[in-house]
Formats: C-alpha cells, sequence, structure tokens
C-alpha cells in the first residue's frame, strides 16, 4: 500500500487532495495545526484508508520528524504533499505596509518547513518505488500582482526549491504545481471584497493535481488548467513540464 504525508490537510486543497489519494487506496499521515479540525477531516476520509492525523506546525522540526515517523509506521513514505501555507497578512496589504514579522512566518511555513520536511523524509522517499515530492505553488510566484508581493516571494522561493531539488534527486518525481484561483477560506481572506463564488472548489480541483501522481508526469512545474486540459475528451498531446514559466493572470492562490 502507498503512504502519503499530506500538510494542510484540515481543510481547503489539502483536504481534497487527501479525500481524492484515500480513494485510490493510498494510506496517509495528515498534519494541520487545528487538532479538532484534523481529526474531522480523517475521519470523512475513503472508508478502509488508513489514515494518521497528527496535529501541528510544519515550522516545528518536532512536529516534521513525527510526520514522517508516522509514515514509517504506515510502511514508508511514496509520496510527500508540500501544502500548508498562510498569507503573512490577512488580508493581504502592499509591501510598503507588509509587517517584517509576517514575511518571516510566511517564509518559515511556505519554504523552511517544506523544505525541512522533504529533508527529514527523503531517506524514505529514496527507498520507496517511486518516490514523488508535490509541492504547491501559486501563479503570485510568477506574476506581479498588487498586495501578493510577499505570499508570492515565498511562493518563488518554493518553486525554486523545487526546482533544485529535482535536478539534485533525478531518482524522485518532484512537482511543483498551481491549482489556480479556488473558493477557499486562504482566498477570502487574503482579499475580503472579492466575489468568489465564481471559482472552482478545491474538490474541483484536486483530481487534476492528482493525475501528477497517476501518470508519473516527469518532474516540473505544472497547473491544474492544463492538467484538467490535458484529460479533457479531444484534446492533443500531453501536458509537459511548465519549466518555470507563470500560468497567466487571474489563476492566482
Amino acid at each position: 500500500m502507498s503512504v502519503a504525508i499530506v500538510t494542510g490537510a484540515s481543510r481547503g486543497l489539502g483536504r481534497a487532495v487527501a479525500g481524492e489519494l484515500a480513494a485510490r487506496g493510498w494510506d496517509l499521515v495528515l498534519s494541520a495545526r487545528g487538532a479538532a479540525a484534523l481529526e474531522e477531516a480523517a475521519a470523512g476520509l475513503a472508508p478502509g484508508a488508513r489514515v494518521v492525523p497528527v496535529a501541528g506546525d510544519v515550522s516545528s522540526a518536532a512536529h516534521r520528524a513525527a510526520l514522517v515517523a508516522a509514515a514509517r509506521e504506515l510502511g514508508g513514505l511514496d509520496l510527500l504533499v508540500n501544502n500548508a501555507g498562510v498569507l503573512g497578512a490577512e488580508p493581504l496589504v502592499p509591501l510598503a505596509e507588509h509587517t517584517l514579522d509576517g514575511l518571516r512566518e510566511a517564509f518559515e511555513v511556505n519554504v523552511v518547513g517544506p523544505l525541512g520536511l522533504v529533508q527529514e523524509g527523503l531517506p524514505l522517499l529514496r527507498a520507496a518505488r517511486a518516490g514523488a515530492v508535490l509541492n504547491i505553488s501559486s501563479d503570485a510566484a510568477v506574476v506581479a500582482y498588487p498586495t501578493w508581493g510577499a505570499y508570492g516571494a515565498t511562493k518563488a522561493a518554493g518553486d525554486l526549491v523545487s526546482a533544485v531539488l529535482a535536478v539534485e534527486e533525478p531518482e524522485l518525481r518532484v512537482w511543483w504545481a498551481d491549482p489556480g484561483s479556488m473558493r477557499t477560506r486562504m482566498m477570502a481572506a487574503a482579499e475580503p471584497g472579492e466575489d468568489l463564488a465564481g471559482l472552482p472548489t478545491p474538490e474541483e480541483v484536486a483530481p487534476a493535481l492528482v493525475r501528477l501522481v497517476e501518470r508519473a508526469l516527469p518532474s516540473g512545474r505544472y497547473t491544474a488548467g492544463e492538467l484538467a486540459a490535458e484529460a479533457a475528451p479531444g484534446v492533443g498531446p500531453g501536458v509537459g513540464p511548465e519549466a518555470g514559466t507563470g500560468a497567466g493572470p487571474g489563476a492566482r492562490r
């Protein structure tokens, strides 16, 4: 049985990706800061999947060690999904007004924590038959949206970390994927005045991201939009790595 760690799994995209993996028979270690919400999310996954909720903050080394230890207990680690993230300021503000403490927190949670979890899990990932890392990105990493500068800087850093990891660990699959705008609590907190009614839900986006795993696509940068389009009837050649290019305006997360 394949085992995945999914961070930020109590709600939103992390919870949706966990649901997709559980439905495909994966065993899961789930992480989020809120214990009650995480327990509730774990209880709602597919019957039969072994699910271990471990509440904590990915910026904590002890928590990262606990996550990997839980995966080892389940049999190993085949997939690490670094989804947990923070904005750094809610609502978002221009860089001229952004607190440096908020920026530091965002880098700790969005960059340092995910890399630390990769480092902690690497022995198990290297030992897996097809070890893989999926880092959730944003088109704010590659497009200069007003007020998204601090969050986008963390995602740009995450993209580069992912790209270098892919080169340094060629036996692994390393994907950094932009899910696009979604109807999430994070998006509502980022821009409270924005109408989210027309955006897809995380449950609508997650299946596209899981295609990276199902098809063992090459390491690289992808968007959920191109993954979904490629799967649509009548669409031509398969998608390839985006190689660090942006997904275009209007798809930020």
